[in-house]
């Protein structure tokens, strides 16, 4: 079990200075990842980073909201919302509802992945061969294993090997899974 921390973690500015990530989670490498959980924060409208061949999920985790224009429909995202699935490649262009946001992005190349909303309190399990949970407010996970632990707000927690047990979380939060590619 991991607990990943994003404020231990230094920003990197993107490339179009539109704002900063900071990656939480690369598999199996940074420089070669499968997977890939990251938390943006945007400073300002843009166009998201083209990534053909990966599917995205994003979920809005602070401000009041982004609109995102895709080439044929155009999707309002705000904290409230269920995490969205799109293509990589599609990228869209963001346009910030009310000031700056934070997103927190799954990014699958090759495997299976998901990220839903976890409601405070029931119960989840997990489908693939690992999984978290990133806790939108500070609360207690435990699974039914006997495990459990203390998150702090916008904390990841990882585990390489996702549990046979159910998980539960007193707060609202996201969980995510995810298998890697057959070989």
């Amino acid at each position: 079990m991991r607990l990943i921390d994003p404020d231990a973690i230094a920003p990197t500015a993107w490339k179009n200075g539109g704002g900063s990530t900071r990656t939480l989670l690369a598999l199996p490498a940074e420089d070669a990842w499968q997977l890939r959980i990251s938390m943006a924060d945007v400073a300002t409208d843009g166009p998201f980073s083209p990534y053909p061949g990966v599917e995205r999920w994003l979920s809005l985790v602070e401000g009041a909201g982004m609109q995102l224009e895709f080439a044929h429909q155009t999707v309002t995202l705000t904290p409230l919302d269920p995490p969205l699935r799109f293509d990589g490649a599609t990228a869209p262009f963001g346009r910030l509802l009310q000031g700056a946001a934070r997103d927190l992005n799954l990014m699958n190349r090759g495997g299976q992945a998901a990220m839903q909303s976890a409601l405070p309190g029931r119960r989840w399990q997990a489908r693939q061969q690992s999984c978290g949970l990133f806790a939108l407010q500070a609360g207690h996970w435990s699974c039914a294993d006997g495990r459990s632990a203390a998150l702090g707000r916008h904390t990841l927690l990882w585990l390489d090997a996702a549990p046979q047990a159910g998980m539960t979380f007193d707060q609202p939060g996201l969980w995510l899974e995810f298998s890697a590619p057959a070989t």
